[in-house]
Order: structure tokens, then sequence, then C-alpha cells
């Protein structure tokens, strides 16, 4: 069954983002009745005279952090919402490692304020849409040469820094990586551990809070908008940022990391099917493309459309990050049967629309 979202009065934290902002004028196009964007327009994301998009009618802006619990207390009660979607967060595995406090207090604190803030509204069901992330599963699952499942060990800083990036189990054995669906949480990133507490916070919460939680679990999203100023965006927007300003690629470890790409509309896409499902999801969902795609491979690819050479534009450093993982790729199955959803966008053409809107940035 389908829930009706026209005339809802739906809060979008995070709604000036990279998916918010896409997300916000999606829902207008389905007639949601009103929607209040907040949005702290952190200037590493949004630059130092940020503002907020140009939105159509029906959505009021708000500039507050979610850290703020008495601004968005006030602000939740103003406007007292009949759906919650939760993308306000500190993104970035390696910054993460960094800048702990910060990761913690934006995505853990800011999520425990905005459940609080809910309890102070009237009592009604309020489907909760939180954006949280595959770094959850850590290396994830994966089977030994046999074709037998086997739990892998977290990769040691010594072994890369010899140049070996393969996963390995306690046999010593060398592990692939496959497609994770609902797997066990294992976080190896602080901001890997702050997506996992984000969930848990939402769970714990929502029968006394009267929520219907929706958790979508997003694998490396990307696409026109992203930001090109943010060393800890998305690998792709950096890439292209890199490849216009003549500059050549460096990848990391031995350029073998397999990351699932999808792009950002097929996400709003699933974020929209997850607030219109009906029936409760008991469990949270994968959302990608459902391809395996080598970093390596990837940099080829965006190099070619841009006009370069391969073989001259990108080099191997062997650097690495700690908490960064082998192979990370979605089992979709789930989010097709749970909210009939699946991509639609080939990697190939949101490549091309990524470096397209890029060129008309720079």
């Amino acid at each position: 069954m389908v829930r009706k979202i026209e005339s809802m009065k739906i809060l979008v934290t995070g709604g000036a983002g990279f998916i918010g902002s896409r997300l916000v004028r999606k829902l207008i196009e389905f007639g949601a009745g009103e929607i209040l964007v907040y949005d702290s327009l952190h200037p590493q994301v949004h630059g130092d005279n940020a503002a907020f998009p140009d939105f159509p009618d029906g959505v009021t802006c708000v500039r507050g952090s979610v850290e703020d619990a008495a601004n968005l207390t006030n602000a939740l009660v103003a406007f007292d919402p009949d759906i919650v979607v939760h993308l306000a967060a500190e993104t970035g595995t390696g910054q993460s490692q960094d800048e702990i406090a910060r990761y913690c207090t934006a995505n853990v604190t800011g999520t425990a304020n905005l459940l609080q803030g809910i309890g102070f509204l009237p009592p009604r069901i309020r489907p909760f849409l939180l954006s949280s992330s595959r770094s959850i599963y850590g290396e994830g699952p994966h089977v030994a040469p046999d074709g037998s499942p086997s739990r892998a060990l977290c990769r040691r800083a010594d072994a890369m820094q010899n140049g070996d990036f393969n996963v390995y189990d306690a046999k010593g054995r060398v592990l692939q990586g496959v497609r994770v669906a609902d797997g066990l949480p294992e976080p190896l990133s602080v901001y890997a551990s702050t997506k996992l507490m984000q969930e848990q916070l939402l769970l714990n919460c929502a029968e006394p809070k009267r929520l219907d939680p929706r958790i979508l679990r997003f694998q490396n999203v990307y696409g026109p908008g992203q930001s090109l100023r943010n060393p800890y965006t998305g690998v792709l927007s950096i890439f292209t940022a890199q490849i216009l300003a003549g500059k050549t690629i460096d990848l990391y470890e031995d350029g073998g990391m397999v990351r699932d790409f999808v792009f950002v509309d097929d996400v709003v896409d699933a974020c929209v099917a997850a607030l219109q499902g009906s029936e409760p999801l008991k469990e949270a969902i994968d959302i990608g493309a459902g391809e395996d795609t080598t970093i390596r491979a990837v940099a080829a690819e965006l190099l070619t459309i841009c006009g370069a050479d391969p073989q001259q534009r990108m080099q191997v450093s062997g650097r690495f990050r700690p908490g960064d993982i082998k192979y990370a790729c979605a089992d979709i199955a789930p989010a097709k049967r749970h909210l009939d959803w699946a991509p639609r966008v080939s990697l190939n053409t949101g490549l091309q629309l990524l470096v397209d809107w890029a060129r008309g940035s720079a």
C-alpha cells in the first residue's frame, strides 16, 4: 500500500545539501503541503558565503545546527511536522578519525536533540526517515577461496604500509568481499560508529516517541551538485575537480578498492519510496546500484569522459586511510522487494552528467 504525502508537513534536516535539496524539490513535485528545511549551511560544504537554494513555494528555510537543541526544538514545535527526514550529518571517514568530538556531536548528539525535540510535539505516528551508511558494516561479508563464508579481520596498518591491501581471515586466507544486505554491523571508523549510533537511537526512541522508523543505508552517492570544494566529500566529485584542474589522480592503496556508486536522483527516488510505503520497514534497507566497480576503473572512465588519457593522468600511490574498507557493494534485492525501487541511471550516464555539471560550475 502507498501512503499519501500530499498536503503533509515534512521537516528535512540537511535539506540544503547535496541529497536534501533534490529530495525537497521531489517532495514538492509529489504534492507535499509544507516543507521546513533546517540546515546549518556548513562552510566546509557550502562555502563561506552560503545561502539556501532557490526552493519552490511551500518551502521554508531555517538556518541552524542540529547541535543547537533549543533552536531545533523551537523549529520543531513551531512547525509540528507530520514526517521527519533526517539527513543532517558530518560525513567523511578520514576526517572523522581526526575530529572525533565534532562527528560525535553533530551525528550522535544532533540526532538525540532531534528525537528529544519530537517529544514536545502532539503525539501521533510520524514516519522518520534516517539516512544511514553502508560504512557501518566495516569490511562486511566475505568468502574464503573455497567459497565458504568467513569473517574478515580488520586490515592492519603495518601490512598496508608494506603494500599488502588484502583482507584476511583468522586462518590467514585471502578473502573476497561479497554484496551485503543488512549484514552485521562492525564499524571501522568514527564516522561509521556515529551512523550506527544514529540508527540505534532512532530504534530506541521509535515506540515511546510514536515514530515509524525508515532507515536507508546509502552506498557511494554521486552526481551533479556534490561539493567540488569539500576534500571529504564523495571520491567522484574529488576526482572530477582534479581532472578539470589538470591534475593527476592519486589512487589510494593499489587502486583495487571496490565501491558501489549510486546516482543521487536514484537515491532521492528511494527516499520518496520509503516515505510512501505504508507498511513498517522491519529492517534497514541498503541503497546502491548493486554493481561493484574498482576505484581504478571509475577513475579511468572519468578521465576518458573528460578527454584525458588514463595512462598519463592517474597513478597508484600506495597511500591509505585507516578505516577505509576494501570492498563495498549492496545487494539491492530487499530494496526492490520492500520499496519497489531499483536504480535507473547507469554509471556511465551518471558520470557524464557529473562532468557536464562540474564543467559548468568551474
